[in-house]
């Protein structure tokens, strides 16, 4: 069997098996809502609808890419795709770079566009293929294989450098980036692996031509966890967990983005574990969040347990904007957060 399908399988595995939480805090709890005692509105009044990308979506939440490629990935593709369905909110799928390489496999991918016809959905390769013979073509495919809205390309240099046969050489990968956003079909959005963006990596990605960026910040799951459980080799394993509390946490890359690149949209991941931190991360300047997490787990179960853990997201968020005394998703803002430890 190839190595991809073996590292696809171990991924999910470790995912769900092992704690692979960053080391460190994602910087959302360092903030707090001032408490309404007279929200001034009524409860019922309170909604999270949106849009993304010019579709409707009942909150301000995307499924976060999570696998593919596998008999077991399918299954956790379809059950997630119908909870998002359900809810009306988006997804994007797992790197589809298995699909691409080994076609017999798409089915795993475009069962969720059969689950979920009519929410965004977003493809999904790894930036660092476009200098290993991916291009506009192979972009294409991803595109077509679920019929996306729009394609994630994701950033993992640190994920790739802890891999065995990782792909290190990232020298021309902006250039890439910029040449290939120019000619897909759809907006593109640029994410990392959950080590954050900075507002360096933010400019020079909106001058790439990015649509949108998600800043994958660090506090949820760590990549470098996750490589070293797979690493056969005792020095790299300790390497690796030297790495485990690496990166910007998800916070401050919200910060640095939203101040380097003021007009771009943000997606806030890394780390959002429920409502609270969905608002956090909309009052800090994100416009939605990609949530991954526990919500795998869930899936892994079956569809209600997923619907079930993405409602409680939801009804966490209205119950967090009533208490605060704003009746829509756009009225979250930093002047609604406290520190949550004051000097």
């Amino acid at each position: 069997m190839p190595e991809i399908f073996n590292r696809k399988q171990e991924h999910l595995d470790i995912c769900l098996t092992q704690d692979v939480s960053s080391r460190t805090r994602t910087g959302l709890e360092d903030y707090r809502f001032g408490n309404r005692a007279l929200p001034g509105c009524d409860l019922s009044q309170v909604t999270c609808w949106t849009t993304f990308l010019d579709k409707p979506i009942a909150a301000p939440l995307l499924v976060g890419p999570m696998t593919g490629g596998t008999a077991r990935g399918r299954e956790i593709n379809r059950n997630l795709a119908a909870a998002a369905a359900a809810l009306k909110i988006g997804m994007i799928v797992g790197s589809q770079r298995i699909a691409i390489e080994y076609p017999e496999v798409a089915h795993t991918f475009a069962i969720v566009r059969e689950e979920a016809p009519d929410i965004p959905i977003g493809a999904n390769l790894g930036a660092i293929q476009l200098v290993n013979g991916f291009g506009v073509k192979e972009c294409q495919k991803a595109i077509r294989m679920i019929e996306a809205d729009f394609l994630v390309l994701h950033l993992n240099p640190l994920q790739e450098a802890l891999q065995p046969q990782g792909q290190t050489n990232w020298h021309q990968v902006l250039r890439r980036l910029t040449e290939v956003i120019s000619d897909v079909s759809v907006p593109v959005v640029v994410k990392e692996t959950g080590f954050g963006l900075s507002g360096q990596d933010a400019a020079e990605l909106r001058e790439a031509g990015a649509a949108i960026l998600d800043v994958a910040g660090a506090g949820g799951t760590s990549f470098a966890l996750v490589e070293g459980y797979r690493h056969p080799d005792a020095m790299w394993k300790k390497v690796a967990l030297a790495f485990s509390d690496w990166g910007l946490p998800t916070a401050e890359s919200i910060r640095q983005c939203r101040k380097a690149v003021p007009e771009v949209p943000l997606i806030a991941s890394g780390g959002i574990r429920n409502g609270i931190d969905v608002a956090k991360a909309l009052a800090l300047g994100a416009s939605w969040c990609s949530v991954t997490g526990g919500l795998l787990a869930a899936a892994s179960e079956s569809v209600d347990a997923a619907q079930e853990w993405l409602d409680s997201l939801v009804q966490e968020l209205r119950l967090a904007m009533f208490a605060a005394g704003v009746q829509a998703v756009s009225e979250l803002n930093s002047g609604l957060l406290l520190p949550a430890r004051p000097e």
